[in-house]
Formats: C-alpha cells, structure tokens, sequence
C-alpha cells in the first residue's frame, strides 16, 4: 500500500472524510512529527483516526495495545474494509497463522499490529519488536494504567517498559475518561514530555436520565418497549444473576435479548458478543465484564438496572450509546439498595485505606449525580474539570424537578434510629426503621416493642418508597451509615447532631414524593430521535430502508459487522444525496477510495431501483 503524501490525504483517500474534527490534525501532525501524545476525547469523538493516520504515513508498522480480543477484531475488519493493511497477534489464531502474522510484518506488509498488553510484555514478543522498524506505539484504553482509574489492569502498569526499551518511538496514549489523578499516571508511566490534547467531555446527543427504582425489570421493559423496539441497546447489571433474570423478563416481553457475564466460557462469550455487533435488533443485558472497547456505532440506549460505583464507569459505559452521533439514551433507575449495596462492595473490599478513601470519594460524586436536581450534563462535566451551561437535553433540565424540604423527615428518622438501638441495645436495617416510622404492626415491631416508641407512627405522612428517598439522601450525606458486616443495620453518622441542631437541610426531589402525572421525558427524547428520521422522507427513506438491507445481507455474507461496511449516518446521507454516477459517491463521508471500489455500483443500483 502505497504512503500518502499528507494527513489530509489520507483522511479523504482512505477513510471519506473531507476534513479532520476537533483536534485530531494536531495530534496527528504531533505523533507523525516523533512527538507523544495524551489524548482525552470522548467515545465515537473519533481517537482511532489520531493513530491510524500516522501509521499510514511514518515508516515502518504501528504497534497498537489494545486490551479486548474482540475490539481487535472489530479494528482490524474495518480497516481492511478501508483497503488498509492491518492485523492482529491473539490467542484466537492457530500456531501457523501467528507465525504468518509475524512473517507478514517482517516483510513490511502490515502497517498496523493490534496486540494485547499481556503478548506485548511476552519476552518473545519484545525480542520480536526489536527486529522491526516501528512507527509508532498506540496505547488504546490508557486509563487502566492508573491504579486510581475505574478500570485497573497490572498489565497497563508494566507498559512503561515502552519508552525504556524504544525511546525514540513516538507514543500516543488515549482514553475516553480519564480524571486528573489518572492523567497524571499515564504521562508518569507511559510517556516521555507528552503534548496534552484535552477535547470536551460533553456528548450533546446523548439524553441523560436517571429514575426512582421500584420494580426495575418492570421499568427496564418499558424503557425498552416504548422507546426503542427493535432496537440496539445495553442493559447493565451489578451481578451475574441480575443478569440472567433481567434478560429472560425482556424476552418473555418480546425483546430479542441475551446475556453475558464473565461465567460463561470463552466461546459463549464470543457467540453472543458476535451475534450483538451483527444484528441492529439484539439488547445486550450485562455485567462489565461487557465494556470496554464496544465500538458498535448504532447503540440507541445504554440503560443501568444497578448504579455505576463511578462517574468514570458510567460515563464510560453510558458513551457506547450513540457513537454513530445520532440521539440516544442513557437511562439509570437508583434506589435505596444501590448506594447500601456500593458502600458494602467498598468496606468489605481487600484493598488498602487509601484505596477504600478514593473509592468511598468517588461513590460519593456518583451519588451526587443520582440525587442531583440540577443539570444531569453540567455535574456530569463538571467532574472532569469541565465548565459548562444546563444543556436542556436531560431530565432535569426538561422537566425541572420541584424540591421538598425533607428536613423534618429527616430529623424524624434519625430520631427513630437513636430510640430503637436506646429501646432493644442494637440497630435495625431500613425496612425495619421504616416500618416503625409508618406505624405498621408487624410481628417484629410487636415484639421488639417498638410500637410504644414515641416514634412509632410518626411518618404516616410519607410512604415507604418516600421514605427510602429520605433515607437515600441520608446515606449519601455519611449522616447515617450501613454497617455492612452487621446484616445491613442502620447507625448514625458524626453528621447526624449537625442536622438535628439545624446545620443541614436535606431536599427530596418532589417527584419522588408526589409521583405526578404529565409529559415524560421520553416522549420528548423520541421526539427528537423521530425528527432526524423525519428528514428522510419519501425516496430518501425507501432508499434509506433499501441501503439497509443491502448492508445487512452483504456483512452477514463476509462475515463482518454491518456497522464495518457503512455506518447509518453514511447511509442517510446516500439517501439525502441519491448519487446515480461514481462522481456523485465521491465526497459523501464515509465513503473513501476503497469502499468507492468495493461497493459503489451496488449502492447506485439501489438508488436508480428506489427513485
């Protein structure tokens, strides 16, 4: 394959494009010119580019570390589809294959080697990369270098053995989240005097919404069903079992869904892994386990079932949603049993106090999101360092929550803790508080004689589900803790005297209290979802529906994701445009020189047929 001339050129040449985004010309003028490089852009903000443009233009074969088997494979499709010679060295090829591999880079025939960070710290594997002429190292997902990162793997850590052993090899280092501890750690570990290109955080086409939970399978279902029937979608879940019962609820209810966790083998994991990026239908119920590296453009909705312990993980995870740049969901359900089940993981946890600190910090800035009655985006932001005005596309800011001074529910409440450990010389858990806050006659409650408290029944003004929201702002606020290695039981904090003497002011989001009818969010999250569709009319959407279906038929026929041969937002503008000659094709994005040659003249039948 022959080198280009320029980044520009390679850009329009290869890849469709007629003119970088953001940033990525500097980048790529900086790692082409032998300088390293940190690079902090959000998912589907277009990082790849910021490598493989290099690759093609400096001497020798990039070497990429990227952590998932499965995202190699995905870069890798892709790239051939765009005529550039790329492969992968990984434990899904036979003995014969790799050494192929490896023969094919000796002879200068790859200009992009994809390898995990656990082959390239194999000693064989270095001895092999001291024979080559390297162009550049691309370190993919660099986050997990930190030990303060949400996603740690030793294996990041070892590789500053890059810059010891090449020094004069430029190093570009990139992640979607990455807070200014972790950046710090990946210049230390992975970088030698890095130029820093920071882009902006906000993914302005995603709509955020977090929701009181109270039947989450209920509600996860019909998030899916009104909103998104029929289409692609990730539904996260704390724990394996979630997991599976959660998926089997989505089929019973006619959503085409499968599970996956890290208890499956190896080979169900790649069936169902596959089966999600080949189909636009599937909803991928999971664990973490599925995450990082998911590169499938069309994901209308991630949904958690469980919240996130960071807003690292949930920003991570919430950013697979629309990478292809159209209107998507991130939608959340929280409750009570998340910030307990969060805090337990955390004191029960082996690590050391420090560790238990940071995690404890950052637990905390996901509560504060949750419960926020603010703009969901500027919190969102602002954690990561990032200024910003309310953004009018969450549901907060569509449909600002009124506020109620929970302040004297409050009191009640601590006060009803303090009265039941003086009364029985031991502490309760939620339910039990709750119910002698309500009045409820239970057998427990009679029996322990807590219905003679001066606090038995003193919140019949409240319901249960409101009362957990009190005791959720509670918690959040450290006024009252759950003392995880005693069955969950209710203590008071040090802050609990600070609001009993008026030092603190707890508000409850009014929906929660009041549950009011009227116009939800999404309605109007479709809305603008069904005006981008809108734009389609007539021809345009047949020829649309029609591109579709070719491409469908044509990824299953080489195997491929249907994403890999053109991504929607490639289709659309095919439709718009209606190209009937090899011309018309040229300088429509997403449509480079060997895609051109490779499908053109199909796609001009099927506009020709539909107009």
């Amino acid at each position: 394959m022959r080198r280009y001339s320029s980044a520009l050129e390679a850009l329009q040449q290869v890849f469709g494009y007629d003119s970088f985004r953001g940033f990525q010309k500097e980048v790529v003028e900086t790692v082409v010119s032998g300088e390293d490089a940190l690079v902090l852009m959000p998912t589907g903000g277009g990082k790849s580019l910021c490598y493989q443009i290099p690759a093609l233009l400096r001497d020798g074969v990039a070497i990429v570390v990227s952590p998932l088997i499965a995202l190699m494979h995905d870069q890798v499709d892709a790239l051939e589809e765009l005529g550039v010679r790329a492969a992968y060295l990984n434990s899904t090829l036979l003995p014969e294959e790799a050494v192929e591999v490896r023969n094919q880079v000796r002879r200068g025939e790859i200009d992009l080697l994809y390898v995990s960070p656990e082959r390239l710290l194999m000693s064989s594997m270095l001895s092999f990369l001291k024979e080559l002429r390297i162009s550049l190292f691309a370190i993919d997902e660099a986050h997990c270098v930190s030990i303060w990162g949400h996603d740690f793997r030793p294996e990041y850590s070892k590789l500053s053995i890059l810059k010891e052993t090449f020094p004069q090899v430029p190093r570009i280092a990139l992640t979607a989240t990455a807070d200014q501890k972790t950046r710090e750690e990946i210049v230390e570990k992975l970088l030698l005097n890095p130029r820093k290109f920071i882009a902006s955080f906000d993914r302005p086409n995603i709509f955020y919404r977090i929701v009181d939970k109270h039947n989450v399978k209920e509600q996860v279902a019909h998030f899916i069903r009104t909103e998104h029937p029929g289409e692609c979608g990730v539904v996260y879940c704390l724990a394996r079992s979630t997991c599976e019962d959660v998926c089997n609820f989505l089929q019973e209810r006619g959503v085409r869904a499968v599970f996956y966790h890290a208890g499956l083998t190896a080979e169900e994991r790649a069936a169902r892994l596959a089966l999600f990026q080949r189909e636009d239908d599937v909803v991928m119920v999971a664990t973490i386990a599925f995450g990082m590296g998911i590169d499938k453009p069309n994901v209308r909705f991630v949904a958690h079932v469980d919240m996130p312990k960071s807003i690292e993980g949930y920003f991570q995870e919430t950013g697979r949603a629309g990478r292809d740049g159209l209107p998507s969901d991130a939608w959340m359900a929280y409750g009570l049993r998340d910030v307990v089940s969060q805090r337990r993981f955390i004191e029960q946890s082996d690590a050391d106090e420090l560790y238990k600190q940071l995690s404890t910090q950052k637990l905390d800035a996901m509560l504060g999101l949750a419960e926020a009655c603010d703009c969901r985006r500027v919190r969102l932001l602002a954690y990561f360092g990032e200024k910003s005005e309310p953004c009018g596309k969450c549901d907060n800011c569509v449909n600002p929550p009124k506020i109620w001074d929970a302040t004297l529910a409050a009191k009640k409440l601590i006060s009803c803790i303090w009265r039941i450990q003086q009364k029985s010389g031991t502490s309760f858990g939620a339910k039990h508080v709750i119910d002698v806050l309500v009045g409820k006659e239970t057998e427990r409650v009679l029996s322990c004689g807590h219905n003679a408290l001066s606090t038995w029944g003193i919140g019949k003004d409240l319901n249960d589900q409101q009362w957990r929201a009190v005791l959720r702002q509670l918690i959040a606020r450290h006024v009252v803790w759950v003392d995880a290695e005693r069955h969950n039981v209710l203590r008071l904090g040090q802050l609990a005297n600070n609001l009993l003497r008026g030092e603190i002011q707890v508000e409850v989001r009014r929906e929660v209290i009041d549950q009011p009818e009227g116009k939800s969010h999404r309605a109007q999250a479709k809305a603008s979802r069904d005006e981008i569709l809108a734009g389609l009319g007539g021809s345009a959407r047949q020829i649309f529906e029609a591109l579709r279906k070719w491409r469908l038929e044509t990824a299953r026929a080489l195997n491929k994701p249907p994403y890999v041969i053109f991504p929607d937002r490639t289709l659309a503008e095919i439709a718009r445009r209606k190209p009937v000659t090899l011309d018309a094709m040229l300088g429509i994005p997403g449509v480079g020189r060997r895609k051109l040659e490779s499908y053109a003249e199909e796609i001009i039948k099927i506009v020709r047929a539909e107009c």
